[in-house]
Formats: structure tokens, sequence, C-alpha cells
């Protein structure tokens, strides 16, 4: 097979859950366990991060990824989902794996493949580790799909587990209450292993002191220690002055990310750092502001607050649960407009009403379904979206969508877009 075909096997063959949901998603780890033995446990071949939470995972281990990376480490990482090439899950120093590497892989272990059953993300996890070990990375940063303690990811043995934020999202799966979702994120945490939160959230602290405590896990919480002061923030690159226990710790740190929801990230991030400075690790502050500043140059990020044009200002952001579009309306509020034009969608296993309440009223919407089986319909997100008084027309593809809102804007209006991590994936 050609890289093509491969894909095809890869996105066809198997259940894959960005694309159909639920009928994807394994429940325990032991095809996972079975495809890395056969492959001789990759994994067990470099140390690494492992990185979970509701939103900022993806964000977290690309500026990790990029301060390690200064730090002279050959830094691979694997996140999820993609937005436009497969090979975006797994980059080392910010380079995509080879579509070769790609082809290779399945193409040797087919057999294995028809004999496990595996799903895409099992797949794609035991291609990572294995890309990783073969290329002895000095360093991997491994980020969750969803949850932690059954996900396939939780095979690792990190030198450090991060969690971030915490909030409603995959309910399905993970529990409806904070509580249950933050326990399943816990079940990273590994004995004697160091853990950072991202953020103090009061009502689910206990699940990871508790957690930690049973595991003799050193626990930081990284906004006890750090806080930042705002000093100026643009579209793409934001400055803060970071204290740290009250005390400056760097001054002008300039972060290569639009959104001030990124502070939370940034904050785990220098926990993280020092843990890792404590562990041994060389990282100056040199590279932890060369690091940070030219993130998404050195890892090759995209969706998160990206400008796609200017006048009209188009802007995405892949937030697409109640807490990650709060904070992305929250910093749309901060712009300066006459109209905002709001081309949105959702997948079909998120309730709109849930989300609804978090939207702008006074925008007009342009409702579409990403071209993914797993897409809720324009025109039932349209008439259900009406029902909570948004109001907008329903269009039938994301692009006819975006074309509609362009020719609508005026020159100091605002196009934004957003929902869904896939309604952004045809955008980019």
């Amino acid at each position: 097979m050609d890289y093509k075909g491969t894909l095809d096997y890869l996105f066809e063959q198997l259940p894959m859950f960005q694309r159909v949901g639920q009928a994807a998603f394994k429940k325990d780890l032991t095809n996972i366990i079975k495809l890395c033995q056969a492959l001789g446990n990759p994994y067990q071949q470099f140390p690494c991060i492992h990185i979970a939470g509701t939103n900022g995972k993806g964000s977290t281990g690309h500026l990790l990824s990029a301060v390690l990376q200064k730090s002279g480490l050959k830094t691979g990482l694997y996140t999820s989902p993609h937005y436009k090439d497969f090979r975006e899950r797994i980059k080392i120093d910010g380079a995509y794996i080879s579509e070769k590497a790609v082809v290779d892989f399945v193409a040797e272990n087919k057999a294995l493949f028809e004999d496990i059953r595996p799903s895409f993300f099992e797949i794609t996890v035991a291609l990572a580790f294995q890309h990783f070990a073969k290329e002895k990375v000095d360093i991997a940063i491994i980020e969750t799909g969803l949850g932690g303690r059954l996900d396939s990811t939780n095979v690792v043995s990190p030198l450090l587990s991060l969690i971030t934020n915490i909030s409603l999202d995959h309910q399905q799966f993970l529990g409806d209450t904070l509580e249950a979702i933050a326990s399943e994120k816990a079940g990273i945490i590994k004995s004697k292993v160091p853990v950072v939160l991202s953020e103090y959230q009061e009502k689910i602290f206990s699940v990871f002191e508790q957690k930690a405590g049973q595991l003799n896990a050193p626990l930081f919480i990284s906004d006890a220690v750090y806080s930042g002061l705002e000093k100026e923030l643009a579209f793409s690159v934001q400055t803060y002055d970071i204290l740290r226990k009250g005390k400056m710790y760097f001054k002008n740190l300039q972060l290569g990310l639009g959104g001030a929801f990124q502070l939370k990230n940034l904050l785990g991030v220098l926990q993280a750092i020092e843990v890792l400075q404590t562990e041994g690790y060389q990282i100056s502050s040199l590279a932890i502001r060369e690091g940070l500043e030219n993130v998404t140059k050195l890892t090759n990020m995209v969706g998160r607050w990206q400008t796609l044009s200017t006048s009209p200002l188009v802007l995405c952001d892949s937030g697409h649960n109640e807490g990650g579009l709060r904070t992305t309306m929250q910093q749309l509020q901060r712009l300066s407009f006459e109209q905002l034009h709001f081309v949105f969608g959702m997948v079909n296993d998120k309730p709109p009403e849930k989300v609804a309440p978090l939207l702008p009223e006074n925008a007009i919407y342009y409702f579409a379904k990403a071209n993914i089986p797993r897409g809720l319909d324009a025109n039932e997100l349209c008439t259900r979206m009406k029902e909570k008084g948004l109001k907008g027309q329903a269009y039938p593809s994301v692009k006819e969508a975006v074309a509609a809102a362009k020719e609508n804007a005026g020159d100091k209006d605002v196009v934004f877009v957003g929902g869904s991590i896939f309604v952004v994936a045809e955008v980019l």
C-alpha cells in the first residue's frame, strides 16, 4: 500500500473515535498491552511526560516540547486528534513522522492488527511509541486521548504526570460529574511519580490529593506557586510578568500563543519545568524564554486561537466543550468589533443546549456540519440553537458557511470559526 492506501485502511477499516464516536472507544488496556508487547514495549525505551485533562492538554504539550527542544533535547510529541494531516499526531522536534514510517509500520504489523483488532487510536499510540524508540528521542511528551485511567497511553511509566483543567466533556465515558471525570484523569498518577496540576479547582482537588497520597506521588499545584501579571495581549503573542511565590521570576515573558486562557497552561508548564530541573534536566531561563516565544514555529502547532485572515478579521479556536468554549468566548469579548459572525458546528454526542448559554446572543450564526459521520446535522443544530435564542442559518458545509460569513462581514467585523475541532480543521 502507498501512503494514501495506508491512511484509507487506518481511517476506514478501524474504529476511529473522532469520526464515529462511541463505537471506537475501548474501555480497557488489553489491546494496547498486546500491541506493545508484540513490538517489544517500545515505550520503555525513552523517558516521558504524561498529560491528561479536559482542556489545555495540546497547548501544554506543545509549550513543553518547545522549551525542551530549546534545551537541546530531542523531543517526541504525541497529541490527538489531528486537524488536516494524520502525521500531526506524531512529531519529533516539530517535524511530522514521515509518510514512509507510517506505511512501513502498518505493512509490517497488519497481521498483528488482524489478530488483535485494535482501534485506530490504539494503533496510532503504538506507532508513536515505536517511532520515538526507533528515533532515540531524549524525552517524549504523551497526551492522553480521552480520560486517563483507561486511555491507551496509560501504559507508560512517566517521570512526570501533568493534569490540566477539568471540565465536563465525554460524560458518556468518563462520568457526569466533575468528581467522576477528575477520578478518571487521576488514573495517570503513578507511584512516587511527581504530579503537577495546572490549576487548583476546589471542587475536585481532594480527588487528586487522595490519589497522590495513596501512591506517595509528590503533588504540585502550579497556581499556588506561580502567577502571571498580564502586560500585553495581542492575537498571536502575549507578554506576562511571572511571579514565583510572590517574587519576580520572569519579567516580560513572551508567550507565542494568543488567548488569555493560555496563562493557566503556562503556569502548569513552568511548574513542570521546575520539577524536571530538580530531576536533573538542564533547562535554562533562555531556553524557557525562547521556547515559549517561538512555540508555534518550533512545534508546528495549529488550531489554537489562530488568525486566518484580516479585513475582516477571521479567527478560529478548537475549544469545543463547556470549559473550552467559556474561555474562548471570554477571549472574544476582549476584542472590539461592530458585529460578530460565528461559524459554528458540533459533534452529535455533545448536547448543543449545554453550550448555548455560553455563546453571545448578539452574534449572527452560520451553522454547519463538519464532514465526518459524527458531525451534528446543521439544520438540527440551527433549530435547537434558535430555541435557545441564537439566530442564524444552516449551511450545507463549513466552507459555504465561512464564505457566507466573510461575504456578510464588514471591515470592522469579526468572523469566528469554532464549536468543534473538526469544523476548525476544515478552515486551516
